[in-house]
């Protein structure tokens, strides 16, 4: 008889083990050679040092929306008849319909989005939309469709911000924020006329003549002055600055030396000498386009723009094209990151005026040597202010030198450069000396 017996089934097979983790890869293509995922970062802050992980952890830079939805066709309608042709009223913020000659006010900047509070609760960075980083590929050319005939009016923004249609005269201006740095967010309306600045100009040279170029007199025609817009950066910051150094206490003043080679001395305690600040800057100026920006004095006399500050920014008015009907415009071309160095520049030069007043007592003075600037929180927003201005070219060397003289459109304050006449300076340097030294003569042999 066979076994009915049934065996055993066989045991299963153990599963294959797993393949052993292969060397990671650290070759050219390699992922450590790939830019970590959109809002991530490979290295715990906490590791890095303090500045580079205050930067890392600081808040994305906030946005103001401060555009005119109800401008972007390009068309600034007068609120009682619609007519487009507007203009303002020289020597006030006032805009007038050239139609029905109804006038009405712009609101102020600072009311529309409150950019007067808070200073001192800044956090981070904040930026009106209209001054935003410039985008390399935006056009200067823009082109408005008339919603009156259809014809289509293209603006230039280098240089202008309003044109006319020529089919049916509708006015247009360039109110929507685009990205090539030509819209602010603020405007401040001119309140000096040009008969005004021409006299102040004519009156500023009048009072140099005698040294001047010959040629500058005789091409001297102040009736050319320009009304120009120029683009600053209009910056508040809530900032703390530390500094310290050494302070120095006269004790003992002496002399040593013969007669004739005599040396005074000074003896004084040192100290070192620390101190801290806290403050707010409301509507600090930065200009922010390359060419007015550029201060040196071997090419330009730019540097005078700044002589005749300040302007009365907390009278800027919302953005509005119709403002600078009459008037040329210079274009933004530099960023917010850019000019953060001259900000913090000058913030450090505030500080040492604030700390100025507590270490008079430091009579040799005091030499800092260490100084740390903390901006807690910054509001940027873009601006144009208005100037007059007569240029003068000098021929010479590089190029020569172009003259500026210029004109605060608000204040009308007035400042300038005007090229002189080198051997007429020298020669009147000469005569004030000789006549000096012959008064000398005279009460030293009155005096024996």
């Amino acid at each position: 008889m066979s076994d009915s017996r049934i065996p055993p089934p066989l045991p299963a097979a153990p599963p294959p083990l797993p393949p052993s983790p292969a060397a990671p890869v650290t070759g050219p293509g390699s992922p450590r050679d790939v830019p970590p995922l959109p809002g991530s970062f490979p290295v715990d802050p906490a590791t890095l040092p303090d500045p580079i992980r205050e930067e890392i952890q600081a808040p994305d830079p906030v946005a103001i929306d401060t555009s005119a939805a109800e401008l972007k066709d390009g068309l600034n309608r007068c609120p009682k008849c619609g007519s487009t042709d507007i203009r303002p009223k020289l020597g006030t913020d006032i805009l007038v319909c050239q139609f029905c000659r109804n006038e009405w006010h712009g609101t102020t900047v600072e009311d529309a989005f409150g950019l007067g509070e808070g200073l001192d609760q800044l956090r981070g960075t904040i930026i009106a939309s209209g001054a935003r980083d410039i985008a390399a590929d935006a056009a200067s050319l823009m082109s408005f469709k008339c919603t009156g005939c259809g014809a289509e009016v293209t603006i230039n923004t280098e240089s202008t911000m309003t044109a006319r249609c020529h089919w049916c005269r509708h006015v247009f201006g360039v109110n929507e924020q685009v990205a090539n740095g030509a819209v602010p967010d603020a405007v401040l309306p001119f309140h000096i006329t040009k008969d005004d600045a021409v006299a102040r100009i004519r009156q500023f040279v009048d009072k140099r003549r005698l040294f001047a170029l010959k040629a500058f007199k005789e091409q001297f025609t102040p009736e050319n002055v320009v009304g120009v817009y120029l683009p600053y950066m209009i910056v508040d910051s809530n900032v703390s600055a530390s500094v310290a150094g050494k302070g120095e206490i006269k004790t003992r003043e002496y002399t040593r030396g013969t007669e004739k080679n005599k040396q005074t001395y000074y003896d004084a305690d040192v100290y070192q000498v620390e101190r801290h600040v806290d403050f707010t800057v409301d509507d600090l100026p930065l200009e922010s386009s390359t060419e007015r920006g550029n201060l040196d004095t071997r090419a330009n006399t730019n540097n005078i723009i700044n002589t005749i500050l300040p302007f009365d920014t907390k009278n800027a008015l919302k953005w509005n094209a119709s403002y600078l009907n009459g008037f040329t415009s210079e274009k933004r071309n530099v960023d917010v990151e850019q000019l953060r160095p001259r900000l913090e520049d000058q913030l450090l030069s505030i500080a040492r005026a604030q700390v100025e007043g507590s270490v008079r007592r430091y009579d040799r003075g005091v030499r800092w040597e260490q100084e740390r600037l903390d901006v807690h929180g910054s509001r940027w927003v873009s601006m144009y202010l208005p100037v007059w201005l007569y240029s003068y070219h000098q021929p010479g060397r590089n190029g020569g030198m172009l003259h500026y003289i210029a004109v605060n459109g608000r204040t009308g304050e007035t400042m300038g450069s005007v090229p002189v006449q080198q051997w007429k300076l020298l020669l009147a340097a000469l005569t004030t000396g000789t006549i000096i030294e012959a008064l000398v003569l005279f009460f030293l042999v009155a005096s024996s």
